[in-house]
């Protein structure tokens, strides 16, 4: 039987996988710059938030935290060679601050302190792609950043069980990818 949960979350897969259509795009025509620190870090936090979140029984909601990680995983692997090639200390500072989280997270117990760590950790690797998009917004693309905070809007509502555990990881992507989504727009009307 198809709930409605289960049609959320397949419309969230849906709307992630046409979101990333125009970057993957992007990163082969050069136009996309992908910061291999940032994507790392993602693939891990968001292979292991989805584990959490099965494991709090967050159904369908659950299902884009997968699929992420798999396309973080890909732009990973491609940004190694078509990324962003200008490493900062202060790139090396946040990747080593996401690894030390990512200790502390797994030293944890306790599934919500895992999970806010997990989003602490999040917060801590998107800052070289901030950093890089501040000098070079155009290097973005915006549309995918605007779509998977939407698609992150629909799996919050599609989660079966809600619980700070299982909502805390996917809602902190709604605000990141729209918060992004309005810096690249103020960066680049400047």
């Amino acid at each position: 039987m198809v709930t409605f949960n289960t049609i959320l979350g397949i419309f969230a897969i849906i709307i992630s996988l046409i979101a990333y259509i125009p970057y993957f795009r992007d990163i082969f025509k050069g136009k996309t710059k992908p910061h291999a620190y940032t994507w790392l870090v993602w693939s891990i936090l968001t292979a292991i938030a989805f584990v959490a979140q099965i494991l709090d029984g967050a159904g369908a909601g659950a299902w884009i935290t997968a699929v992420i990680s798999v396309v973080s995983i890909t732009i990973f692997v491609l940004a190694l060679n078509r990324g962003e090639k200008n490493i900062t200390k202060s790139d090396k500072l946040s990747l080593a601050a996401a690894f030390i989280a990512l200790l502390l997270w797994w030293l944890t117990s306790s599934p919500l302190t895992s999970i806010i760590l997990i989003t602490l950790v999040d917060f801590f690797a998107f800052y070289p792609t901030i950093r890089k998009s501040y000098h070079k917004p155009m290097e973005e693309t915006l549309s995918t950043y605007l779509l998977d905070g939407i698609a992150f809007v629909f799996a919050v509502i599609a989660l079966e069980n809600f619980s700070i555990i299982s909502a805390l990881y996917p809602v902190a992507l709604v605000f990141l990818n729209l918060g992004f989504v309005l810096f690249l727009m103020i960066r680049r009307k400047k």
